[in-house]
């Protein structure tokens, strides 16, 4: 017991002072806490998210629900470290540009956003810009930082103009971005390549990502991009690194 007592310490020393060592290089940090801004999600539930078709393949699994997949798998742990809220367009009347506040930011929302999501039933076509509109007021653009995550599988198509919403919010903001995932955006292009480079430039306008996604891996990651904490992801692995070298050490 005493060899084992012996054998430990130097270990546990070294542990700690890893520790503190990492403690003292966030320091900096602190006053910029990830994941502070609000975010809310604008998802794309227009009557091309029942389709099956899979870059010109038909699948057994439909568009929607490659999403709700990923979504389901990204949101546990995202929504750990920031509000978010939710806003659909595109369920109700038929061929009407249908925009609904389902709620705003709010904590641990990862099961409140997996409910309504999992119940919809995708109708109607793809009003983006009105939905992104409304969820920036929901964030109170003026006054706040906040995030908007943008799902798209098509273009705008109840008259709104992307690339001139991104600049308004440019304009007009504090400090409102706009990350933009389009999930096989060429299949349900109507207008050509300008409507993509449309809802690319509302990205770009407000400093936001622009990210394609052809299939549920390439949706996870956006998601995670997107909707993740980036600093806190980088703290939580040099955590883990500075622990296992302590152990490594301990043991040699």
């Amino acid at each position: 017991m005493n060899r084992l007592s012996t054998y430990l310490c130097p270990a546990a020393l070294v542990f700690m002072t890893l520790l503190a060592g990492a403690a003292d290089a966030q320091a900096p940090e602190e006053k910029r806490i990830p994941c502070t801004e609000d975010a809310m999600i604008v998802f794309d539930a227009s009557g091309s998210m029942s389709g099956n078709m899979v870059q010109g393949l038909f699948s057994a699994v439909t568009r929607i629900d490659e999403v709700r997949k990923a979504l389901g798998q990204v949101l546990p742990n995202a929504a750990k470290f920031r509000k978010i809220g939710l806003i659909t367009y595109g369920p109700g009347p038929y061929q009407l540009c249908n925009v609904k506040l389902d709620f705003p930011p709010v904590p641990s929302a990862a099961q409140r956003i997996m409910s309504v999501v999992n119940a919809i039933n995708p109708a109607g076509k793809t009003p983006l810009v009105e939905g992104v509109k409304q969820a920036a007021e929901v964030l109170r653009y003026r006054s706040e930082k906040g995030v908007v995550v943008l799902l798209t599988d098509g273009e705008e198509t109840c008259g709104g103009a992307p690339c001139a919403l991104g600049q308004w919010i440019k304009a007009n903001s504090r400090d409102l971005t706009v990350h933009v995932i389009g999930f096989q955006l060429k299949a349900f292009s109507w207008t050509g390549a300008q409507s993509i480079l449309d809802v690319k430039c509302l990205a770009e306008e407000t400093g936001g990502l622009y990210i394609t996604a052809q299939n549920r891996q390439d949706l996870i990651e956006a998601f995670e991009k997107t909707l993740g904490c980036p600093m806190m992801s980088s703290i939580r692995t040099e955590e883990f690194s500075n622990i296992s070298r302590a152990k490594r050490e301990g043991m040699e």
